[in-house]
């Protein structure tokens, strides 16, 4: 049995699905069947899951837990010439932050709360529980892996994987100039005793946007109505004394867009609900 089928075993039996890399780190050649794209790897596609193809194709959709197919004679070749063997984080359940230089990494661990790390050949791959949206370049030197992707397997890493962090979700976000904090249409007002605004100070601003992540992560359903009425209960809390920033706005497009929304839908949503207030 060949070296990279016997790791590619090891790993489907832990829940990781993989796939094999030819020279230069690149999935197999497509088969004639997905001309166009045909088994689904689409980026526009929301769902992830394995190729319907009798042979490796199409990079991570190629990826599978199944050994019958992994081990199936279609696959041989594939297996007696591979070099490496990569895996599709989203179908494990994870985020990989791909940091390709020093640059990177001193940023990395300046920034994002610690997790498992695996030694990469120009850097580290930091590795979360929980799963997004793909995207490369998200900072010079960071590319984000996870849906629709596939990143090299380097080994297990070492560390305690943590949860993918809100940090890592807004790196993702593409339309910044739509991210806008809600203007403060209503002068601040101060309180009976002098006191400043309390929706200004730190520990209930936090409270309140983190319970906001919190609900949009957990909806199980109707997720775009979800998206709409905590923008609007936070717009109704926040949005008139001017305490909202975009680091706030972006925390939530973030966790919205983690659920599967598009950018524009956030920024739809943030609009209506702006719109609805009088804002």
């Amino acid at each position: 049995m060949p070296e990279p089928l016997r790791l590619a075993l090891a790993l489907a039996a832990a829940g990781v699905p993989p796939l094999p890399l030819r020279h230069g780190k690149t999935p197999f050649g497509n088969c004639p069947a997905c001309k166009n794209s045909g088994c689904g790897d689409r980026p526009n596609m929301k769902a992830a899951g394995p190729c319907r193809c009798p042979a490796p194709c199409h990079g991570w959709a190629a990826a599978t837990t199944d050994p019958h197919v992994l081990t199936s004679p279609t696959w041989a070749p594939a297996w007696r010439h591979a070099v490496a063997v990569a895996y599709h984080p989203g179908g494990a359940g994870v985020t990989v932050v791909d940091l390709d230089d020093a640059a990177a990494l001193a940023w990395a661990r300046e920034t994002l709360p610690a997790t498992r790390i695996v030694p990469t050949t120009r850097g580290e791959h930091w590795i979360y529980r929980g799963t997004m949206r793909s995207s490369n370049a998200v900072r010079p030197g960071v590319d984000i892996k996870s849906t629709m992707a596939y990143a090299r397997w380097l080994g297990p890493g070492t560390g305690t994987m943590t949860a993918l962090p809100a940090v890592v979700c807004a790196l993702v976000v593409k339309e910044p100039s739509m991210i806008r904090p809600a203007p403060p249409a209503i002068t601040v007002r101060a309180q009976a005793d002098g006191g400043e605004c309390r929706h200004r100070t730190f520990a209930y601003l936090e409270r309140g946007i983190a319970m906001a992540e919190q609900r949009i992560t957990e909806a199980r359903s109707a997720v775009h109505t979800t998206v709409y009425r905590t923008f609007l209960a936070v717009l109704s809390a926040h949005g008139r004394c001017g305490c909202l920033t975009d680091a706030h706005v972006a925390r939530l497009f973030a966790a919205a867009q983690a659920k599967g929304e598009s950018p524009r839908h956030c920024t739809d949503a943030w609009t209506n609900a702006r719109t609805r207030l009088g804002l």
